[in-house]
């Protein structure tokens, strides 16, 4: 079975703790609850609890930055939250790859 996305190498859901993890990883946004919403690397917004919600304009998923089909693993440092349409954006390009969604501020 092909590895599917915002998934462990497995194809099973990230537990509670790696998306706590992961969430961390999110730039914290000045004058914004930091446990609430954040943005990810291409500067799109993303709330917590929109994790996986992918009808959602802040949704978002743990990417592993290696993908899994380059060899990359589970490992924390390799995973990072990408707002969905940035995962779907990068699919399996690593290293070179660009942002696809920057949300308007």
């Amino acid at each position: 079975m092909a590895h599917q996305v915002n998934r462990t190498l497995l194809n099973k859901s990230f537990d509670q703790l790696t998306i706590l993890y992961v969430w961390s990883k999110a730039a914290i946004v000045p004058k914004h609850d930091q446990n609430e919403i954040r943005k990810d690397r291409c500067g799109a917004w993303i709330k917590f609890a929109d994790y996986g919600n992918v009808n959602s304009d802040y949704g978002w998923e743990i990417d592993h930055e290696k993908p899994v089909a380059g060899g990359g693993t589970d490992d924390l440092k390799n995973l990072q939250p990408l707002h969905w349409r940035n995962n779907r954006g990068k699919g399996d390009n690593w290293p070179d790859w660009a942002c696809s969604y920057q949300a308007k501020e």
